[in-house]
């Protein structure tokens, strides 16, 4: 493209080849951004490469600080610098009791869901030359606890921690940092989540899906479009003094708790 809200931005969205990711990724670029999305799976991002031309798909592991490094070196060769970061990667841990999380699936977690965030950022920041912006997806389990997922909702916790502290120490160089906390998004994701919650609580899926829908005030599920165009937003030139911030996108949730 040759204009758009977001013409002539470089922008990285991790775990962009599917889902919350590839919606903003998707609309990044019918904006007019320069999108590189990094992911571990490879068909998926064949599959964004094919449906989006002139996107960079690049798979990698941002949990792990050499493909981390692998991507960025690259994009500096290439854009020379980046404008916007969006920290997506994240994954649901187990649903299950305290006593039941295996130290394993606790560091997974932790490793993923704000390692990555960390990883990623602390490569960003040196490229963003001329200020930028800086996206985390959180989650409504962010800002409330979030009965049988401890390791989620404590990573998602440390996510918004980590958005109001750099938001702080890099105003002054112009990047501003925001988090986005999406409510419960419609989608195979929520599918799992559900089925996981399910076979742990003994309660039957369609009783859990009403549920759901029943702790946001809007009685509604969320689409992945709306957390891109909230994105969209905050790092666009609209949102220039906007960070620090924790935008729920979710119909205020009311509880987290069936």
């Amino acid at each position: 493209m040759t204009g758009g809200a977001h013409h002539g931005r470089r922008v990285v969205v991790t775990a962009g080849a599917d889902g919350i990711g590839k919606s903003i990724a998707a609309l990044l670029h019918e904006e007019g951004a320069s999108v590189c999305i990094a992911d571990v799976n490879e068909q998926q991002l064949g599959e964004c490469q094919a449906q989006f031309p002139g996107m960079i798909c690049r798979r990698a592991d941002v949990a792990d600080v050499s493909d981390v490094d692998a991507v960025f070196d690259e994009l500096l060769g290439e854009w020379g610098g980046v404008d916007a970061l969006v920290n997506n990667v994240g994954i649901a841990g187990p649903t299950a009791p305290v006593e039941e999380v295996t130290a394993e699936d606790w560091e997974r977690v932790m490793r993923v869901n704000i390692g990555a965030h960390f990883l990623c950022t602390r490569r960003a920041v040196p490229a963003m030359k001329s200020g930028g912006s800086i996206v985390n997806i959180s989650s409504t389990a962010g800002v409330m606890g979030y009965p049988l997922r401890a390791p989620y909702a404590a990573s998602k916790w440390a996510v918004v921690g980590l958005t109001q502290t750099l938001a702080m120490e890099l105003g002054e160089r112009r990047i501003r940092v925001n988090a986005v906390c999406p409510g419960s998004v419609d989608g195979a994701r929520m599918a799992r989540v559900i089925a996981a919650e399910s076979a742990a609580r003994g309660i039957a899926e369609q009783d859990l899906r009403r549920a759901y829908e029943r702790q946001a005030s809007m009685r509604t599920f969320v689409d992945a479009g709306d957390i891109a165009n909230a994105v969209s937003f905050l790092i666009s030139d609209r949102a220039r003094l906007v960070s620090g911030q924790v935008l729920c996108v979710d119909g205020n949730t009311e509880t987290r708790t069936l």
